[in-house]
């Protein structure tokens, strides 16, 4: 078994002569800091449940069983009137669920555990919306009848996969724009330092309200089909201005790294400049990537509320975090839409923060150039 040493890394025993990756060390030393790893796995379980949400909280029926056929409301459409009900439309599988109940014919219906859709307003409940916290439904409801509690989980995976997204493109842009810069540079990295500050000077919030103006509700004729901001224009955009910041760290480690030996021994042998580039140096150059990821994504996170919450993001009814802020703001007697949306963001972005902290420590260059 390897010794433990200073820095709470493991010390490999003196007949052990095989050579540990720098992956290896810094994945085990990730693994040691227990508050940054605990919040990772605890994310990645939640965001994993978050995509099984239309069967964990829907008003859509997993299963109903009438008159001795099975139907699959999950994954299939079926009117009312084929289970008896005088509406036009989607039926209300909950209603069905107690008369069916209540008959005792051997007709039954399977709802997910939370029966609540988050585009679903409740009309039926007392008085006016936005509704109080109550057993049914502890988060309450917002101004227009919709459980908090399931807009919330929606709204939560809605984030963080709008987050991880535009941190995939805008890496991926800035990694190849950057190891260009920094492996050629010359005039090619000259012009384009000077084109990515000429860039990174338009204001994003004036850009977005552009964008936003532009592409305006569009009705084609005949058809119920309406144009507007979407989740994918967002992502665009947000990339777009993202890229520049890890482009610089990219660029650097380039300069930094093709100064060494192994570069030079690679271009002798005939590798490529392709192959150089992307198979010798890029792999240790994206430590800076790896490290600022956490951090990337708690701006993601935080710049679509923003946006959501000024007015400019997600198409309603979309369910958002920030439309629910928004809401909050507007009706700050409803403390419930307030503290919960606020709540939820402010745990959602922590755990996220404690994950980078322990990333950031975990692949640090300078406690390994120490130990060699």
């Amino acid at each position: 078994m390897p010794a433990t040493g200073p820095n709470g890394l493991d010390v490999p025993a003196e007949g052990d002569r095989r050579p540990e990756s720098p992956f290896r060390r810094r994945l085990r030393k990730f693994r040691r800091l227990r508050r940054g790893y605990w919040s990772f796995l605890f994310i990645v379980v939640v965001y994993a449940v978050s995509f099984f949400l239309p069967v964990l909280a829907n008003n859509v029926a997993l299963v109903v069983r009438y008159e001795d056929r099975y139907y699959f409301p999950i994954v299939r459409f079926y009117p009312a009137s084929a289970f008896g009900q005088d509406v036009i439309g989607e039926p209300d599988y909950r209603a069905l669920r107690a008369a069916l109940a209540a008959s005792n014919a051997g007709n039954w219906v399977l709802m997910p555990p939370y029966p609540y859709s988050p585009n679903e307003s409740l009309l039926n409940l007392p008085g006016f919306p936005p509704h109080p916290p109550s057993w049914a439904h502890p988060f309450g409801t917002d101004d227009r009848g919709r459980d908090v509690l399931v807009r919330l989980a929606y709204g939560f995976n809605i984030s963080l996969t709008f987050a991880i997204l535009v941190l995939m493109i805008a890496d991926a842009i800035g990694i190849v724009v950057g190891a260009v810069l920094g492996y050629i540079a010359g005039k090619i990295d000259l012009i384009g330092q000077r084109v990515i500050e000429i860039w990174s000077s338009l204001p994003f919030l004036y850009t977005i309200i552009i964008v936003s103006s532009i592409v305006v509700p569009v009705y084609v004729p005949g058809r119920a089909q309406v144009l507007q901001p979407s989740f994918l224009l967002l992502i665009f955009i947000l990339s777009a201005f993202e890229w520049m910041g890890i482009t610089y760290y990219i660029r650097g480690e380039f300069y930094r790294e093709k100064a060494k030996d192994y570069v030079g021994a690679a271009i002798v042998t005939g590798v490529s400049e392709s192959g150089v580039m992307f198979r010798h140096i890029l792999p240790n150059a994206l430590t800076p990537v790896v490290s600022f990821a956490p951090f990337t994504v708690v701006a993601n996170i935080s710049a679509l509320v923003a946006l959501d919450f000024l007015g400019f993001g997600l198409p309603a009814p979309t369910p958002s975090w920030g439309e629910l802020i928004g809401q909050g703001m507007s009706n700050l007697t409803s403390w419930w839409l307030v503290f919960f949306p606020l709540g939820i963001l402010f745990a959602t972005l922590l755990l996220v923060v404690f994950i980078g902290e322990a990333v950031r420590e975990a692949f640090d260059p300078k406690e390994y150039s120490r130990l060699r």
